[in-house]
This record gives C-alpha cells, sequence and structure tokens, in this order.
C-alpha cells in the first residue's frame, strides 16, 4: 500500500504543508495539514514557507532518534529545521510578503511524527491519540521557529504558546462541529 499524503495550500496563505503517512497507522493526516496551517497562519509566517510532516513507525523513529540525537529507541516527535524562519515581532505584519517581485519559498523544515507513540502516551494520559498527534505536530513546529524548552524561562514560553494555539484550534473546531450539527438536524 502507497503511503497516503496530503497537502494543504489555499489562495489567502500560499504556506505550503505536505503530510506524509509512511507509519501504518490510521492517520487523519487532512486533520493534521489544516492544523500546522493553523499553526503557522496563526503566528504570521511567511506565505511562501514550505513544511513537511512526516509519520512513521517505530523503527524508522527509533533509528531517526539515535542518529540525530544519540538517544536510543523511538521518541514521539523530531523537528529538523531548514532555513532559520521566525515568527514576526506581535503587532506586526507578516515578516516577508509573498507578493514582493523575486519572493522564493522558505523551506521551514520537517516535523517527523510517531502515532505509535503517540498512541501510548495518549492512553496514559486518558485523552483521544488526535489530541496527542494536534499536540505533538504543534510542538515540532514551535521547534522548527526556534523555540525550546531546555530552561524554564524557555518551557514557560514554548509550553504556553503551544497551550494557545492548541487552545484556539480546538474552539474554532467545537465551534465549526456545532455548526454542523445545528445544520444537519434542521
Amino acid at each position: 500500500m502507497a503511503p497516503a499524503a496530503a497537502r494543504s495550500e489555499t489562495a489567502a496563505s500560499a504556506v505550503s504543508i505536505e503530510v506524509a503517512n509512511e507509519s501504518g497507522a490510521e492517520v487523519d493526516e487532512p486533520a493534521l495539514a489544516a492544523l500546522a496551517r493553523y499553526v503557522l497562519d496563526t503566528l504570521r509566517m511567511h506565505p511562501l514557507a514550505e513544511l513537511s510532516v512526516l509519520l512513521v513507525d517505530t523503527d524508522t523513529m527509533a533509528d531517526l532518534h539515535q542518529r540525530w540525537l544519540g538517544e536510543p529507541g523511538p521518541t514521539d516527535v523530531l523537528s529538523f529545521p531548514m532555513d532559520e524562519l521566525r515568527p514576526p515581532p506581535p503587532g506586526s505584519d507578516r515578516a516577508d510578503r509573498a507578493d514582493e517581485p523575486g519572493a522564493v519559498p522558505w523551506l521551514l523544515g520537517d516535523v517527523v511524527l510517531c502515532p505509535e507513540v503517540a498512541a501510548k502516551q495518549a492512553r496514559a494520559a486518558r485523552h483521544p491519540v488526535a489530541d496527542e498527534l494536534e499536540m505533538l505536530c504543534t510542538h515540532g513546529i514551535l521547534h522548527l521557529l526556534g523555540y525550546d524548552h531546555a530552561d524554564p524561562e524557555e518551557h514557560a514560553t514554548m509550553f504556553g504558546l503551544q497551550d494557545r494555539l492548541l487552545g484556539g484550534w480546538r474552539a474554532g473546531h467545537a465551534a465549526g462541529r456545532d455548526r454542523k450539527a445545528t445544520d444537519d438536524s434542521g
């Protein structure tokens, strides 16, 4: 069976997001692409940015974890930044505009997720696997953008932003589900 892939790109925001599922696990790739778009749009990232999200099995994740971090066993998420892109300062417009002459796409990098590890963590936390994958995807994107959690101040900043992004995403989706339920019942 060929790996599933989802591509997300809209006219309002030309950010290119590709999600490829090579894990063998059933995952809603379009939903992950939509979440990634929401995160990047909320952070007002360059409209020509490109992001790749790859879902892999535990053996592949363990190999990547060992090769790049020197740590044994699979992990939940790894981020591999490419171009050094940062969100624009609060209150400003996007850092760069796609309509400028000579504008070229910027590669944010790759976020690699392991659905099997996410499923174990979701069971332990007693929430849906989709919620865990959303959190891990958001976490990975923030790492691509230079956020870290090595010291207490960085940790508070990164996890605070992660919580705000996920809260906004989930509130928007809950409102959408409520509207759909009303539309379906009428």
